[in-house]
Formats: structure tokens, C-alpha cells, sequence
């Protein structure tokens, strides 16, 4: 039975339309929606316009609730907190930091001092209130001297174990890979010696870099390492240490290091590496370079077998041994239909800016007026065969020993460029100790680095996961931000595989996209007396896609209910 029954709150009278029923027996108040005072309950009645509301604000809500429903699910607060303590006088955990600094990454990235303004933008506060002046950027930077490089190593560890265990993930097949970051740190600052100047992937020769190592499962490129080094040493000396640091945690998350398989690149190659990943008793599926072992490339086509598999679709495959890195083992030789074609085309691009740069060195040569010497112009020709397999199909010939005399002829070597094409394009040499795995399972295993690759390139992305921009300029902060950054990473492809199971194969930007396209709706009321105009909140309309998203992440708790 419904009624209208009036409570007084301060002096004043407020009307609620309520419906009772019997509970037990009793009767009872089922529910109850409020009306207003007399004059607004008037106002409505009259049709007048009172309760419009005044104003209205919008809050970012579909992607922070979901990657704030994935960080509680792990448990990334806590474990952080488990390590590192919260100091007496502060006002939020370490582990409320870092996941709040992670959760930014992941949606927005921007610097600690930007952090207040952005989080004022979203919901989050409805769910997470934080106090007063918490968010200051030195609270963050306090917290972050909470974590040494020691406790890093431990909190990793624990989270990659509840992945394993909450997400189920696949560890028989891991990615090793490495790259650097630019940053913008001062030339003079000691403080840092991490960020050093080196081979920047960038192409920043110009900054300062910080190396990164990183293994990913094969089972959706889920990070479950990092190893963050200076910028000035060679990838291929960090393979040792990452070795033994996987060894260790993947005895820490299963069953046995036998068990596992690492996958990494002809980059990682070398004799020491080698007996390193030997004596840890691991599988591995690497690569070799061609140009090493001239002998594979020349099998007869007729020997290569075609890979039954619909992920490897033109794919053929000759499996033999081969002695390499000092040991005798498994090796792979793949032909693929599209590296082929795709190699083909590239090398006909180089051939033709070579041809191009030869022939206006050619006419410049026979006007007679260059001024430079005969060594000067075989250095520049040496510079423009220098691509890959140029110097094989082009032949070419300078006459003359002065100035005005010299002269330059080239042409293509057709038969070159076919000899070439058969015994180079689309081959690859993969090896292995998995020798009871099936042809097929190797490549498959190989091409998951593409995985990693698309990681690397993620962290790079300025927009979403980013792991500039990067304000630290100390040592251990660095090392705290690759922590979260990485972790950024991680619970975005956490959240990638867990909507690909679901039948929504998207990219993380895609997702991200849509779980934004959720927002929330906040209308203010005022009816002209004192105090605080009254909130009423709501979710924006959205996609059918970003409702099975939000479903899927739960992030109905966090809603605004009426």
C-alpha cells in the first residue's frame, strides 16, 4: 500500500512516498522515494520548473572502475602494503599509492602533480575517498622511497603468483625480450646511473636511456618479469641475470623449471648465454642467423614439408640438427610463403633508392667537376651498397684516378637477385631442445614474441600505458616507476585475454575506448535555500559492447545507486 508521510529534518517538513507491506507478520516500509519539501512537491504539481536541476558534471567512469576492479582482484594494495608499511603520519598506504599510480597509467597517464586534478574527474572518489591533501605529489614521492629495489623483486613475485592462480595462466611457454626508454634526465645528474646514453631504440641518441628486460607468457603476453638496467649495457649481457631471476620465480609459481620453455631472439645469441640456459635445464626455441649456417639454406625445396596448422597457413619446414652456440641440437628451417613476398618487396625498394643514388652520382661524376678524390668517391658508393644483399645484385665500377676523369658504371645482377631470393627470402633457422614437440608447436612458440614486441610498443604509446611521461630523477624512483608502468601493462593485457575468452577480441585501446565510453552523469538541485545543491547521479547510455565489458569486470558495484 502506497502513502505520503512527511519527516521532520531541521526544522522543516519532507514529504516521501513509501509503501508498506507486512514482514513477518508486521507491516513494514518496503521502500520509499523522496518527493520534497511542500514547496517543491508544489512546484512540480504546477508544472513549474523548480526542480530542474542547475547544473550537471560529468566523471570518467567505465575504464577506471574496471581497472580498479581488476587491481582490488589481485590484491595489488595489499600486497604492497605486506612489504611496505604505512608510515604513522601517513594519511594513505604505499600499496593505495601504487595502485593508484598504476590505475593512472593505465587510463591517463600524467605526472604526480597532475594526479589531484585527474582524479577529481572521475567517480574513483565515490568508491576510494581519499583525505584532504593526500594526493599532493611528495606524498606520492614518500610513499615510492617505501620501496627498495629488494621489495620490488618480492612484490612481483607474489602478484605474478596470484595471476597464475586467479587468471589461470599458461606458463609452459614464456617470451624473453629487451628494449630502452628515452628520458629526459639532466646530463649532470649523478643521482640516477641508471639512465645512461646508448643504442636508443628510439632513436634518441641524444637522452639518456633506461634499459628494460621483461618476460611475458605466451597465454595472452602477460608480463610476469621485469628487470630494469642501465641503458649503456648491450641486451645481450642482462640474458644471464633475467635466467636466473626467471629460474627463481617460476619456482616460486609452479611446479618445476623443467617445465618451462623460453622463447627469445637471435639478439640474445651467444656461447656464454647458451651454456647459461643449458645449465639452468630450461627449454628454449631460439633463432640462429642464416648468414651462420650457409649449408641449411641450400636444401632442396623438395625437402621442406608442408605445417599442417590453419595459425601457419603457407608455412613449409625442414627439421634436422645442427651444431651451434657449442652444442648439437634441434633445428628448425622455415620457409613462409608471406616473409618471402614481404622481403621481396622491401629489398626491391632498397635496390631501387640504391640505383637511384648511383645513378645521380654517376651524372654528377660525368660533368667532370667534382672536386673530390678517387678514395672519397669509393667511400660514398661503399655507403650506398651497405643495406643488406645490395652489394650482391649490384655490380658496380669507377674508372679514372683524378677528379675530372672519374667515372661510374653499375648494373643489377639478375642472377644474383634470384640466387639470392631462393636461398635467403622467407627462411628462417629456429633452435631448440624441445625435440618432442611438433613442428608446428615451435614456430608457434617463435612468433609469440610478436607479443612482447606489441608490449614494448604499448609502453611507448604517449596516450594509454604509457610509460612516459616519467618526472623521477632518482635511481630508486626510476626503478618504482618501471614497477608500475610494467604493472600498468600487465592488468591491461590481463583485462585484453580475460574479454578474448569472453568472444570480444579487442585491443587494449579498443577496450579502453569502450569501458570509457561509460561515464557518469551528475545532476545538481537546488531549490533556493541554504546548503548543498542535491546530486543525482547516473551511468551515460553505451554500446552493447562496453555492457557485456562492464558485466564481464563487475563494475556495477561501484555504480551510483538512486
Amino acid at each position: 500500500m502506497a502513502s505520503i508521510v512527511g519527516k521532520r529534518q531541521g526544522g522543516k517538513t519532507y514529504y516521501y512516498l513509501v509503501e508498506s507491506a507486512r514482514v513477518e507478520g508486521k507491516p513494514r516500509i518496503v521502500s520509499q522515494q523522496y518527493l520534497g519539501s511542500a514547496e517543491e512537491v508544489t512546484a512540480k504539481l504546477a508544472g513549474a520548473q523548480a526542480g530542474a536541476p542547475v547544473r550537471s558534471a560529468h566523471k570518467k567512469f567505465g575504464d577506471v572502475a574496471a581497472v580498479w576492479s581488476v587491481l582490488e582482484r589481485l590484491g595489488v594494495a595489499e600486497a604492497i602494503d605486506g612489504v611496505a608499511p604505512r608510515r604513522s603520519d601517513a594519511a594513505v598506504s604505499v600499496g593505495t599509492y601504487i595502485a593508484l599510480a598504476t590505475l593512472n597509467r593505465i587510463v591517463a597517464p600524467c605526472s604526480k602533480a597532475a594526479f589531484a586534478s585527474w582524479w577529481d574527474s572521475t567517480a574513483a572518489p565515490r568508491w576510494c575517498p581519499l583525505p584532504a591533501g593526500s594526493l599532493d605529489h611528495r606524498k606520492f614521492w614518500s610513499a615510492m622511497d617505501r620501496l627498495d629495489r629488494d621489495d620490488l623483486a618480492r612484490i612481483e613475485g607474489a602478484l605474478s603468483a596470484r595471476m597464475v592462480t586467479e587468471f589461470g595462466l599458461d606458463l609452459t611457454a614464456l617470451v624473453l625480450d629487451m628494449t630502452n626508454f628515452a628520458t629526459y634526465i639532466d646530463s649532470g645528474n649523478e643521482a640516477a646511473p641508471i639512465a645512461q646514453r646508448g643504442k636508443a631504440k628510439q632513436k634518441r641518441v641524444d637522452l639518456r636511456l633506461v634499459g628494460l628486460a621483461l618476460v611475458i607468457t605466451s597465454d595472452g603476453g602477460i608480463p610476469l618479469l621485469s628487470h630494469p638496467y642501465p641503458g649503456d649495457r648491450p641486451d645481450v649481457t642482462q640474458f644471464p641475470g633475467v635466467i636466473d631471476d626467471l629460474v627463481d620465480r617460476y619456482r616460486s609459481v609452479a611446479a618445476g623449471i623443467e617445465g618451462a620453455t623460453i622463447v627469445y631472439d637471435a639478439g640474445q645469441n651467444s656461447a656464454a648465454n647458451h651454456a647459461h640456459i643449458e645449465a639452468a635445464r630450461i627449454g628454449f626455441v631460439g633463432s640462429l642467423p642464416p648468414s651462420d649456417h650457409p649449408a641449411l639454406l641450400t636444401v632442396p625445396a623438395d625437402a621442406y614439408h608442408r605445417v599442417d596448422d590453419p595459425r601457419l597457413p603457407g608455412m613449409r619446414a625442414y627439421d634436422t640438427e645442427v651444431d651451434a652456440l657449442g652444442v648439437r641440437r634441434r633445428a628448425i628451417v622455415t620457409h613462409s610463403a608471406s616473409l618471402h613476398a614481404a622481403q621481396s618487396r622491401g629489398f626491391d625498394q632498397t635496390l631501387d633508392k640504391a640505383r637511384d643514388r648511383l645513378g645521380a652520382l654517376q651524372v654528377r661524376l660525368a660533368r667532370g667537376r667534382t672536386r673530390r678524390d678517387r678514395a672519397a668517391v669509393e667511400r660514398e658508393i661503399e655507403q650506398i651498397c651497405a643495406p643488406r644483399w645490395v652489394a650482391e645484385v649490384l655490380t658496380v665500377t669507377l674508372t679514372g684516378t683524378t677528379a675530372a676523369e672519374l667515372r661510374l658504371r653499375y648494373r643489377t645482377d639478375r642472377h644474383a637477385r634470384r640466387q639470392l631470393e631462393d636461398r635467403i627470402f622467407g627462411k628462417r633457422i629456429l633452435f631448440t631442445n624441445r625435440t618432442d614437440w611438433p613442428v608446428a608447436r615451435v614456430i608457434a612458440a617463435y612468433r609469440s614474441q610478436s607479443d612482447i614486441e606489441s608490449g614494448f610498443r604499448q609502453l611507448k604509446d604517449p596516450q594509454v600505458i604509457s610509460f612516459s611521461p616519467m618526472h623521477h630523477w632518482t635511481d630508486q624512483k626510476i626503478r618504482v616507476h618501471v614497477f608500475y608502468s610494467v604493472l600498468a601493462l600487465t592488468i591491461a593485457h590481463l583485462m585484453r585475454r580475460a574479454a578474448a575468452d569472453a568472444g570480444l577480441h579487442l585491443s587494449v585501446r579498443e577496450l579502453l575506448a569502450e569501458l570509457a565510453g561509460i561515464e557518469e552523469t551528475v545532476l545538481l538541485y537546488h531549490d533556493g535555500t541554504k546548503g548543498r545543491p542535491r546530486a543525482q547521479r547516473m551511468l551515460t547510455d553505451h554500446s552493447d559492447t562496453a555492457e557485456q565489458l562492464a558485466r564481464l569486470f563487475g563494475i556495477d558495484r561501484y555504480a551510483p545507486t538512486r
